[in-house]
């Protein structure tokens, strides 16, 4: 219920209770003689960050690029292009945008396309509106998805049998658009005689409401401990619970943070949440890259534009 009312509670915060609020802190701090044109300069302030977040904040997209070099990439792969994007949201993320971004991640010309979870806000019905343009999606090895928090019905007051067909529905629709979603398995790539393995956990998270299927084990099970494994995680807290203890993947991809939605000179709110809340952190020589999305259910981003990202894997000579 909360997630259903997120969008109003968001605006009457932003433009009734941010301005009370300014407006109170400016008469106790401010000069007498000078609160009142104080209080209603930030209130303007106010309403024009919620206003530019919401009208132009939000559309603005990203192309960023990121280099992961390992030793464990058979040299077939040096050069393997994969074009990452998250945090969908299409209940939210308008027709228009979303057109340009499917156009965006198509011009990218990438081996391999996958998505890190949370393609829906509440409910799968957002989803058949745009699954024209959602199955656009191309490329050479495929387009590979993970479900994230928002994708299962966490946030649905309903019947437990409701909620099991909304699962179903979002699973069905997702293959039916041609992607090849992994629910705690993987897919091999071949190039000639050598390969690499996606893997797709499902969701886990730290967060007690968070939905905690995803399963290392059986994502890994049959996969040869010397292959190059590229995770697929929605939830980035995952990466330091889960993944790094229990498999030898070598790349994790996530999403989920949105980093936060804005920041202010480079400080995001994720980062009160979570550690890696954005862009790429390593462990020795294994990595994590945390995508912050394109949209999210509350349509605004302030200094934090939805982001495709485009990942360039690159075989790594030993020095003997």
């Amino acid at each position: 219920m909360i997630a259903r009312y997120a969008i109003p509670f968001f605006f009457f915060m932003g433009l009734i209770v941010a301005p009370l609020v300014f407006s109170l802190l400016c008469r106790w701090l401010a000069p007498r003689r000078h609160w009142r044109k104080a209080a209603i300069v930030c209130s303007l302030l106010a309403w024009g960050l919620v206003f530019y977040g919401y009208f132009v904040g939000f559309s603005t997209l990203e192309v960023r690029q990121f280099e992961y070099a390992s030793a464990d990439l058979p040299e077939a792969f040096d050069g393997y292009r994969i074009v990452q994007f998250s945090d969908a949201h299409v209940g939210s993320y308008n027709g228009s945008m979303l057109e340009n971004a499917i156009e965006t991640i198509n011009a990218q010309g990438a081996d391999a396309i996958v998505f890190t979870g949370d393609l829906e806000n509440l409910h799968p019905d957002e989803l058949e509106p745009q699954m024209s343009v959602l199955s656009q999606l191309h490329a050479k090895d495929g387009v590979f998805s993970v479900l994230g928090n928002h994708d299962y019905p966490t946030y649905l007051d309903c019947d437990e049998a409701t909620k099991a067909e909304c699962v179903r529905k979002t699973k069905m629709l997702e293959r039916k658009m041609g992607w090849q979603l992994l629910l705690n398995e993987h897919q091999t790539i071949r190039r000639d005689s050598d390969s690499i393995v996606i893997a797709g956990m499902e969701n886990w998270g730290t967060l007690k409401r968070m939905p905690r299927l995803g399963d290392v084990k059986k994502t890994m099970a049959g996969v040869s401990p010397s292959s190059f494994v590229l995770m697929l995680q929605h939830d980035p807290t995952a990466w330091r619970k889960k993944i790094l203890p229990e498999c030898h993947a070598q790349l994790t991809l996530s999403g989920h943070t949105h980093g936060g939605q804005f920041s202010i000179f480079g400080w995001s709110p994720a980062s009160l949440t979570y550690d890696v809340w954005g862009g790429s952190a390593y462990e020795g020589d294994r990595a994590i890259y945390v995508s912050t999305g394109l949209g999210a259910l509350i349509p605004f981003r302030l200094n934090m534009p939805g982001e495709i990202v485009v990942i360039t894997l690159k075989s790594k000579k030993v020095k003997k």
